[in-house]
C-alpha cells in the first residue's frame, strides 16, 4: 500500500518567509530550492509531482516535507557538521612562527613557504594558510630610515610647525632636484601573455640618450610646482634655480625654503645675504622624507618617467615641461600626515608581532 504524504500547514508569515525564501539571489541555491519545494507541498502537490515540478528525486522532497512538518523553516538549514578532522593541530603555529625565527637553510636569504614546508614535514597548502591566517607575508618588505640626528626632534619640529602653521602672509616652499633622469629609448607597447592577460610590454634592449637634472620647488600652501631642467646639479645650478623662484615674489615677501642636507644646499651665505627674506630650513639627517616634494618627485616617475620612451634628450625635458604643466592645472597641497614607526619593531620575534 502506498505511503500518503503529510500535509503540510503552515502561518501567513511563515509563507511569506517562505515566498522571499524562494526568491532570493543572495541565499544559497539549495535552501532557495528547499523553499520551493515546501511552497508546492503546501498547494497539496505530491511528492513525486513535486519531484517532476523541480527535476529532483521524490525522496529528496520527502526529506524537506518532513523537515518542515518538524521544525519550520529553521529545520530547512543545513545541520552543524563535524567535517573532516583536522590533519595538523594548533601546534602547527608555533613550530612555524618558532621556525621562521631561525636562520634559514644555506644558500637561502630568507624563509619561504616551500622551504618551511620542506624542514618541518608538512605540506605546502597548510604553510600557506597558516601564514595568510597569521597576515605574515614573506615575501613583501618595508624599510624605513632612522635618523640619529641628536636634533632631530627641534629640525622636525620646524619643518612640521612650516607645514601646519606657517607664518602669517609667509611663503613656504619645499625644494629638491632629482639627479640623473636617464633619457632611454626603448620599443614600448601592449603585450598578451601566455595567460591571456594584456600588459604593457618593454624591450629588454634600448638606448641612452644622455641625462638631465630637475630642480623642483613645491608650494606647500597651493601645491604649484617649478621646475627647471639643467646638465649639471652644482651649487651654482642650484643658486640660478632659487634666484629664478624668488624673483617671481615681491622682495619683501617672506619665504622658508625646506631642503635637504645635500652639499648643494648648505654653504650658500653669499646668495642667502643678497635675499634677506629667505630663511633655508634643513632636514634632519637622513629624514629627507619630510621634505613634501619628495611624494612629487615619486608622482613624476609613476607617471611620466616609468615605462616611458625618450628619443633624445630635448623629449624628455619637454615631457618633464608637460608633466609640469599638466600637473599645475589640477595642482592641490598635500595633507600632512605623520605615522609611527618605531625601531624596536625589528628586534621583536614573529610569535610576539602575531600574539
Amino acid at each position: 500500500m502506498a505511503r500518503v504524504a503529510q500535509v503540510l500547514t503552515c502561518t501567513p508569515e511563515e509563507k511569506s518567509a517562505l515566498i522571499q525564501l524562494s526568491r532570493s539571489r543572495s541565499e544559497e541555491a539549495r535552501l532557495v530550492e528547499r523553499a520551493k519545494i515546501v511552497l508546492l507541498c503546501l498547494d497539496g502537490m505530491r511528492n513525486d509531482e513535486v519531484a517532476r515540478e523541480l527535476s529532483i528525486r521524490p525522496n529528496t522532497v520527502g526529506v524537506w516535507r518532513k523537515r518542515f512538518s518538524e521544525q519550520g523553516i529553521p529545520g530547512l538549514r543545513d545541520q552543524p557538521r563535524s567535517g573532516k578532522p583536522a590533519t595538523y593541530g594548533p601546534e602547527l603555529k608555533s613550530r612555524i612562527l618558532s621556525q621562521l625565527e631561525q636562520s634559514p637553510p644555506d644558500g637561502l636569504a630568507r624563509w619561504d613557504g616551500g622551504t618551511l614546508a620542506q624542514v618541518l614535514g608538512v605540506s605546502d597548502d597548510i604553510v600557506w594558510r597558516i601564514l595568510r591566517k597569521e597576515g605574515i607575508q614573506l615575501a613583501r618588505r618595508r624599510s624605513w630610515c632612522v635618523s640619529t640626528d641628536p636634533e632631530f626632534t627641534k629640525k622636525a619640529a620646524d619643518i612640521i610647525g612650516l607645514y601646519l602653521d606657517p607664518p602669517h602672509h609667509a611663503l613656504v616652499l619645499s625644494v629638491d632636484e632629482k639627479p640623473t633622469i636617464q633619457a632611454i629609448e626603448r620599443p614600448t607597447g601592449y603585450v598578451k601573455t601566455s595567460s591571456g592577460k594584456v600588459v604593457r610590454g618593454l624591450k629588454s634592449t634600448y638606448k641612452r640618450h644622455g641625462t638631465v637634472n630637475l630642480f623642483a620647488a613645491l608650494e606647500v600652501a597651493t601645491g604649484i610646482i617649478r621646475g627647471k631642467t639643467t646638465q649639471t646639479k652644482k651649487r651654482e645650478d642650484f643658486q640660478d634655480f632659487m634666484e629664478e623662484i624668488v624673483r617671481d615674489y615681491p622682495a619683501d615677501q617672506e619665504i622658508h625654503v625646506i631642503l635637504d642636507n645635500l652639499s648643494t644646499h648648505k654653504k650658500n651665505e653669499d646668495w642667502l645675504s643678497r635675499h634677506p627674506n629667505v630663511t633655508f630650513h634643513f632636514t634632519p639627517t637622513s629624514a629627507s622624507w619630510l621634505n613634501q616634494v619628495e611624494i612629487w618627485f615619486g608622482i613624476l616617475s609613476r607617471k611620466a618617467l616609468t615605462g616611458a620612451s625618450f628619443p633624445s634628450k630635448e623629449n624628455l625635458i619637454k615631457a618633464l615641461e608637460d608633466f609640469m604643466s599638466a600637473y599645475n592645472q589640477n595642482a592641490a597641497p598635500f595633507v600632512w600626515r605623520k605615522r609611527e614607526v618605531k625601531g624596536a619593531q625589528l628586534r621583536n620575534t614573529i610569535s610576539n608581532l602575531c600574539n
